[in-house]
C-alpha cells in the first residue's frame, strides 16, 4: 500500500460514515411527515415533500456506495463509466457545497436555522433545530473532504495514464464543439455572477434575494467560468507545456458542478413553475432560470465529453 492508498482508504471510509446522519435525518423527515408527526416544508404538498426527500435519500445512499467503491476490492470491478459518472456528479455537488457552507458561515447567511444550512435543504423550506442543521452541514463537508482525498487515490489505481503528460500531448477536439460548450458555460456563469453581485435583469422578486441565494449563484458562476476555461485549454491544446492534470481536474469538477447543481435546480424550478405552491418563491424569473439550468446541464455534459476524448489511453490501460 503506497502513501496515496494510506490516505485514500480512511478518507473513503470516513466519507461513507459521515453521510450517515444526513440519511437518517431525511428518513425521519419522510416517515414523520407521512405519520403526521413532523411538519411538511413550506410550499410543498405531502406527496411533493416525500418525493423530494426520498430522492435525496437515494442520492445519499448512492454517495455512501460510491465512497465504499473507492476503497473496497469490488469497487475495481464496477464498470468504469458508472464509477466515473457517479463520481463526476457527486464531486460536482460537493465542490459547490463546500465553499458555499464556509462562506455562508462567515457571512452569517442565516441558513443554519433555515432548512439545514444548505441550499439543498433551503429549497425545501422546512425550519429545523440547530443540531440538525449542524449534522447536515457536517455530512456534506465531511463527504466532500473525504472524496477529495479518496477519488484521486482510486483514479490513480484504476486509470494511471488518464492524467499523465501535458496539454499539447492530447489530440485536439472539434473546435466548434469546444467553442460552443465553453461559450455557453461562460455566458451562464457570468449571468449567475451578475445575479450574485445584485444585477436586476432576469429577477422577478428582488426582495427574495437572500445571502444564501447570492452565495450559491456566485460559487456556481465561478465554477462555470472555470470549467469553460479548462475546456478551451484542453480542446485547443494551449498552453502546450501545461501539465494535463491541471485543466482536466479543474474541468472535471467545474463541469460536474454545472451538470449536478443545474439538474437539481432545474427540477425545483419546474416544480415551482407548474405547481405554483404558495409560500415558495425564487428571486429569478422562472422561465429565465429554467433556460439557464437546462443550458448548464447540456453544456456540462458536452464539456466533459470534450475533456475525456482529447487523449487516447495508453495501450492496455483501462478507460473510464
Amino acid at each position: 500500500m503506497d502513501r496515496f492508498d494510506r490516505a485514500g482508504r480512511p478518507a473513503a471510509y470516513g466519507a461513507a460514515l459521515v453521510m450517515a446522519p444526513y440519511t437518517v435525518i431525511k428518513v425521519c423527515w419522510v416517515v414523520g411527515a407521512i405519520a403526521g408527526l413532523l411538519p411538511i416544508g413550506a410550499g410543498f404538498s405531502l406527496a411533493g415533500w416525500v418525493v423530494l426527500n426520498t430522492t435525496t435519500i437515494g442520492m445519499a445512499g448512492l454517495g455512501i456506495g460510491m465512497a465504499l467503491a473507492l476503497v473496497r476490492p469490488w469497487g475495481m470491478r464496477v464498470k468504469g463509466p458508472l464509477v466515473a459518472f457517479v463520481a463526476w456528479v457527486g464531486s460536482g455537488f460537493l465542490v459547490a457545497m463546500l465553499p458555499y457552507v464556509a462562506l455562508d458561515s462567515l457571512l452569517g447567511g442565516g441558513s443554519g436555522g433555515n432548512s439545514g444550512g444548505s441550499q439543498e435543504a433551503g429549497n425545501q423550506g422546512a425550519s429545523m433545530p440547530g443540531w440538525e442543521a449542524a449534522l447536515i452541514q457536517t455530512s456534506f463537508v465531511g463527504m466532500g473532504l473525504g472524496l477529495v482525498v479518496a477519488l484521486p487515490a482510486y483514479g490513480r489505481r484504476r486509470w494511471p495514464d488518464a492524467f499523465a503528460g501535458r496539454v499539447g500531448d492530447g489530440r485536439a477536439g472539434d473546435p466548434r464543439r469546444v467553442l460552443w460548450a465553453a461559450g455557453a458555460g461562460t455566458v451562464i456563469g457570468l449571468v449567475w455572477l451578475y445575479w450574485a453581485i445584485g444585477g436586476p435583469a432576469g429577477i422577478a422578486h428582488p426582495a427574495a434575494r437572500e445571502i444564501n441565494w447570492r452565495l450559491l449563484n456566485g460559487v456556481c458562476g465561478l465554477w462555470a467560468v472555470t470549467a469553460a476555461a479548462a475546456t478551451w485549454v484542453i480542446g485547443r491544446r494551449r498552453p502546450a507545456r501545461l501539465s494535463r492534470w491541471v485543466p482536466l481536474t479543474v474541468g472535471w469538477l467545474g463541469t460536474g458542478s454545472l451538470f449536478a447543481w443545474s439538474g437539481w435546480r432545474l427540477a425545483i424550478t419546474l416544480y415551482l413553475a407548474t405547481a405554483r405552491p404558495s409560500g415558495a418563491t425564487l428571486p429569478e424569473n422562472l422561465a429565465v432560470a429554467a433556460l439557464l439550468h437546462a443550458g448548464a446541464v447540456a453544456a456540462g455534459a458536452v464539456m466533459v465529453s470534450a475533456l475525456v476524448r482529447t487523449r487516447k489511453p495508453a495501450a492496455g490501460a483501462a478507460t473510464p
